[in-house]
């Protein structure tokens, strides 16, 4: 049995998987907020209860805002901010007698799609989860490539690729520069786009809905928007040459990315062909959760 935990900033998830993948057990209880200690003893208490109602002990794998600094074993960059400079990983291990695997939650979303998701017969999957931020997780031969430096996948800090002039400089982005892809096509880019060209402060979703009932300044920056996920894929197709891109998160709800961005990429892409499929999730908002318990490999 592989048990996967998914610490969120709001809940924190439980699943058991059998080895074959069929769920044998799921829960959530709430994120004691600004509490790590607190965190750490509901993650402990979570674990007990998926083997005292299952009946059997499980390997652990544990999904986390942020990601381990290679330096210092620390956890870094969470949104959770009680979490980080604290060694997550050593004191749950301490606490568990037990060896635990961990990783961010776009690689937990990239492991999970391509264990047994929309990208299982993939050799190597893109993860991209687009929402408040903009992250990834690679996936190859069903194993997360981590990095020498722990940020194999983070496309969201490179520049827009091919920017047009009255795109320079670029919105700044909270890491200090300028032009981010993050500052693009996160949520929080497509409606401060939308806003700069069109003076109205509508969500992603509306702006959605709008372009289908034929909108058209809802459907131009949609176009905008399409274009700028086209180059910005680009870039990592020709450098990974994934064979299977996944898009989750709240931006992977509109349906016309679909089509339209692989239909524009090929402009961008330094090949005659490009047979990288753009796919949405199998699992969804489970991704995480069941990405976390697939850490302990087949």
């Amino acid at each position: 049995m592989r048990i996967g935990i998914d610490l969120g900033g709001t809940k924190i998830e439980g699943i058991a998987l059998s080895d074959a993948g069929e769920e044998l057990y799921r829960h959530r209880i709430a994120t004691p907020q600004g509490d790590y200690d607190g965190t750490l003893k509901t993650i402990v208490e979570l674990i007990q209860q998926i083997e005292t109602d299952t009946g059997e002990n499980g390997s652990i794998g544990l999904c986390t805002p942020g990601a381990l600094s290679p330096s210092t074993g620390l956890l870094r960059n969470s949104n959770s901010v009680c979490m980080n400079g604290k060694p997550l990983l050593t004191d749950l291990q301490e606490l568990l007698q037990r060896e635990i695997r961990i990783a961010n939650d776009a690689n937990c979303f990239a492991l999970s799609e391509a264990v047994d998701g929309i990208a299982k017969d993939a050799s190597v999957v893109f993860g991209v989860i687009i929402g408040t931020g903009t992250g990834a997780g690679i996936v190859v031969d069903k194993k997360v490539l981590v990095g020498t430096n722990a940020i194999a996948g983070e496309w969201g800090h490179n520049p827009l690729p091919w920017p047009e002039d009255y795109e320079l400089p670029g919105p700044e982005c909270y890491c200090g520069k300028y032009s981010c892809i993050e500052t693009w096509l996160s949520g929080p880019g497509i409606v401060r786009d939308h806003e700069l060209h069109n003076n109205e402060f509508i969500d992603a979703e509306t702006l959605d809905n709008k372009a289908r009932f034929g909108d058209e300044e809802a459907d131009e920056t949609l176009q905008r928007y399409e274009d700028r996920m086209a180059r910005s894929l680009a870039h990592v197709i020709n450098i990974l040459d994934p064979d299977v891109i996944v898009l989750g998160g709240g931006m992977g709800n509109i349906k016309r990315l679909y089509k339209n961005v692989p239909d524009i990429w090929s402009e961008y892409v330094f090949s005659d062909v490009v047979n990288t499929r753009l796919k949405a999730p199998l699992h969804g908002d489970s991704s995480g959760v069941r990405g976390a318990a697939w850490l302990w490999p087949k």
